[in-house]
């Protein structure tokens, strides 16, 4: 089973937009060097919409090679068309990626029946494959229902799902309903200690890019079921899980990376640099949490 910390690994740039190998090098080995338990490639924070299919799947292979099995990879292989979705998930196969994370279809707006056969498709098309659902609603403007997740949990390779909906209720409500035929991960900083603390096996984590060894500790103790630390790391990194959303995701971590000496400023439109008003928010945050 994969659990704790899985950080949302941004995907660093160039001025023009180009990939930063050797950036990119540099965040793998400070999550190394910092506890992070494992790497999500190529999700919404490493910018997957705007990377090519090759460029996709370099990063994901780079990474891979970099991590040399120390920790697993996770590879955000999703997309709308389920074609494309089993496209990438057979190359991060190929390439040796510990599992794959597929994002809910986004603007086509499917049935939960549309939600049900798209995943399954991937699952049977790829059944070597570990596949970890994404749920995030607030993104992709459909809501995949925990009655699907429970239809989807009888699939073999189908082995966890990413609740990004923030919501706790809801979130222990799944927990109990697949009844450990798939592990349930938080996708929403704000919100994940509590998940965990109801169940859930770790955190899909945006806020780990630039506190990866506070975040790692939170998720230990939230899934060793110690509160009390859980709250104390959860307070700590609160204006960090809060700040780190001003604007779109992933723009202000990237700032914040920035800021932090770790990448350089690049971000592909049609994202853009953080709006400088923004600018002292989040130093503040990174500055509170004790990041700098």
């Amino acid at each position: 089973m994969i659990t704790g910390s899985l950080v949302a690994l941004v995907t660093p740039m160039l001025p023009n937009g180009d990939i930063h190998w050797e950036d990119l090098d540099k965040l793998v080995d400070f999550h190394l060097e910092n506890g992070t338990h494992g790497i999500v490639a190529v999700g919404t924070t490493g910018e997957s919409a705007t990377l090519d299919p090759k460029e996709h799947c370099r990063v994901i292979g780079h990474i891979i090679k970099r991590v040399a099995g120390r920790i697993p990879v996770i590879a955000g292989t999703g997309g709308n068309s389920t074609r494309e979705a089993i496209e990438l998930t057979t190359e991060a196969h190929k390439l040796g990626a510990d599992a794959c994370l597929l994002v809910v279809p986004y603007y086509n707006k499917p049935t939960q029946e549309g939600l049900y056969q798209h995943f399954k498709a991937i699952a049977e098309a790829v059944p070597g494959m570990s596949q970890i659902l994404y749920n995030v609603p607030g993104r992709t403007a459909c809501d995949m229902l925990n009655e699907t997740v429970e239809r989807l949990a009888d699939i073999p390779n189908i082995i966890g799902i990413k609740d990004a909906t923030g919501n706790i209720p809801r979130g222990t409500e799944l927990i109990a309903a697949v009844k450990g035929r798939l592990t349930v991960y938080s996708g929403d900083d704000a919100t994940a200690a509590d998940l965990m603390l109801a169940g859930a096996k770790g955190n899909v984590s945006v806020t780990a890019n630039v506190a990866p060894k506070a975040m790692a500790q939170l998720c230990e103790a939230a899934i060793a079921s110690d509160e009390a630390e859980t709250r104390r790391l959860n307070e700590l990194l609160m204006p960090l899980n809060r700040k780190l959303f001003l604007e779109a995701n992933p723009i202000p971590v990237k700032w914040a990376l920035h800021r932090m000496g770790m990448i350089g400023e690049g971000i592909r439109l049609p994202l853009t640099l953080l709006s400088e008003k923004f600018h002292g928010e989040v130093e503040e945050a990174l500055k509170a949490s004790g990041v700098l």
